[in-house]
């Protein structure tokens, strides 16, 4: 990977390696201390072992050792020993002529062919209804992930796993059956035919018959309804959510996923039998005394009242985990990297399914990127009836925010073209705001954080990149050339290129650990950066030797902040 500071570490293990061989111990991975300390950091600790000294005194010698060789490395402009670590600053003039050139490349950023292809479910809702805000952070992870990982040099294909075959499929498809029949006197009260067939289901003639459509679609028994082949008519009714209640409001979101897979199809092709008679052959199988076939997964660390897995009921048809199973057995035939994101809810079912795929010989296990559910303080909005709160109507009321602020600052500009200033910021705020808090913490959406043009917000960086954008219009060369750019010697503008300059590596950290909120905390701080380096240095009034250069930072910095805003799914706009 080229960057700066994949450059500098170079340069410092090449440094520090003779040294570290002499001693009989290798160097552990680098560290990115705070900015006040250096660059890069060596940690000494797990030589203390080893070599049977503390920390702190180990850095210290390496850093005697270092100092003789210090001369002949243009690239380092210091090195401490702080606390058992050995801390690495980069020599200004070599970063800023080393730095601006990349970054003003074409194609920064883009981490070269990992030559590995990832799989990645996200969102998956089963397609009864819109979807939840609750669950508005799975689709907005997953599409993250997914653009993050492309930059990576991943071939990435995002997948939603639509359950067509489940109960709650089957109930949608029987509230459908029933809808057009109904008068519109017993309709009143149910949001749609799955609310309506929910209620029916505390009739056990209903149950009953829904069991017998469940059996049906399992055993691929012809049965019709309306004269329609009943996996037919289920396929019909999840198709219509998903085009009419779910797919508009991910593609409003800037969501766009690859391919759609349902579930019938590990029915259709014999996969799910191939993994029940599988799981069957295990030792470590039974069956109860219904004759269902389950997996003891005790031995395997799962703990609580019932630690039995059933994939298959009683009948012997299986279970939504067991056709899951066959989809990932698919995955992996086809994907390297295999990452699902799933709601918190999901851990005991993930842990049961990475077993049994094991037990099938499957040697890879899933990485699973888990979220807590998003809260909003007023517990439901005003827009809509009842406690359901949809992911449309928040993505409804944030434009609607975005439109009274953007028409305070912006009176001058039309209404049509605030409108879609609006829809820009207000979409880009719900996915920022999402996003920027740590998966697995919980977090409680609120209009006064997301919609802040100042604070950690998705309109404080589209602001950050329109002032550069509106800075390169009036400059007029554009800040394409970077002459003289060894003339950036402020600390502001220093301190800026670094962090600009860690973009690559930035790109490779969170495609590794799975963690897009640090894209975001990124982003925040190059827009802060840039915003510190605007206040303390002048640019279009600056003096005449030093216009071009600073123009030429302007550039790299909306260069990273455009790479930024494209990989967090938001909108960038060259005026606000």
């Amino acid at each position: 990977m080229d960057s700066l500071f994949s450059s500098f570490k170079s340069v410092v293990t090449d440094l520090c390696s003779p040294i570290l061989s002499s001693w009989g111990v290798e160097a552990p991975p680098f560290e990115r201390p705070d900015p006040t300390m250096g660059d890069i950091a060596l940690p000494c600790f797990t030589f203390a072992k080893i070599l049977r000294k503390p920390p702190k005194l180990i850095a210290e010698e390496l850093v005697e050792k270092l100092l003789p060789t210090m001369a002949a490395a243009k690239e380092i402009a210091d090195v401490q020993a702080t606390n058992g670590y050995v801390n690495f600053c980069m020599d200004p003039d070599w970063a800023v002529r080393t730095a601006i050139p990349m970054i003003l490349e074409e194609g920064y950023g883009q981490l070269p062919p990992q030559g590995m292809k990832m799989v990645l479910e996200h969102t998956s809702a089963n397609p009864t209804d819109k979807l939840h805000v609750g669950r508005a952070r799975n689709p907005i992870l997953g599409d993250t992930l997914a653009r993050i990982c492309m930059r990576a040099g991943y071939e990435v294909e995002t997948q939603y796993y639509v359950d067509d075959m489940g109960r709650q499929a089957v109930t949608l498809a029987y509230g459908r059956s029933l809808w057009g029949k109904v008068g519109e006197e017993e309709k009143a009260g149910f949001l749609g035919p799955y609310q309506y067939a929910s209620h029916l289901m505390e009739n056990e003639e209903t149950k009953e018959e829904l069991r017998g459509w469940l059996h049906a679609l399992e055993t691929q028994a012809k049965l019709d309804v309306n004269g329609t082949p009943l996996q037919e008519y289920v396929d019909s009714a999840c198709t219509d959510i998903m085009e009419t209640k779910i797919t508009p409001a991910l593609e409003r979101a800037n969501i766009h996923i690859h391919s759609f897979i349902n579930e019938s199809r590990f029915m259709k092709d014999g996969s799910v039998a191939d993994v029940i008679e599988g799981l069957k052959e295990r030792p470590e199988a039974s069956q109860d005394d219904n004759g269902a076939w389950f997996i003891d997964m005790e031995p395997y660390g799962v703990k609580g009242r019932n630690t039995k897995f059933f994939f298959t009921r009683g009948d012997g048809t299986s279970l939504y985990a067991t056709r899951d199973i066959a989809y990932h057995l698919w995955k992996y035939r086809k994907w390297d990297r295999v990452v699902n994101v799933l709601g918190e809810d999901h851990r005991l079912e993930a842990k049961q399914i990475a077993v049994c795929l094991e037990l099938l010989g499957q040697t890879k296990k899933p990485e699973v990127v888990f979220y807590s559910f998003v809260s909003l303080p007023e517990g439901k909005m005003s827009t809509r009836k009842g406690t359901v709160v949809y992911f449309d109507d928040l993505l409804e009321e944030a434009v609607a925010r975005a439109m009274d602020e953007v028409s305070k600052r912006r009176l001058e500009l039309s209404e049509k073209e605030r409108e879609r200033i609006a829809e820009a910021v207000g979409v880009s705020a719900v996915r920022y705001n999402i996003i920027r808090v740590q998966p697995e913490k919980k977090m409680t959406f609120r209009w006064e954080d997301a919609l802040s043009f100042e604070g950690d917000s998705a309109p404080f960086i589209q602001y950050s990149y329109a002032r550069a954008a509106s800075i390169l219009r009036k400059g007029e060369d554009g800040g394409r050339d970077g002459d003289d750019i060894a003339l950036l010697i402020h600390p502001s503008e220093i301190t800026l290129i670094k962090h600009l300059a860690y973009l690559p590596n930035m790109v490779e950290e969170c495609s590794e650990s799975m963690r897009p909120h640090l894209m975001a905390s990124y982003a925040h701080h190059a827009a802060m950066l840039f915003n510190q380096f605007y206040r303390d240095c002048p640019v279009l009034n600056a003096d005449e030797e030093l216009r071009g250069p600073r123009l030429a930072l302007v550039y790299a910095s909306k260069v990273v902040l455009a790479i930024c805003l494209d990989l967090l799914g938001l909108t960038a706009l060259e005026e606000m």
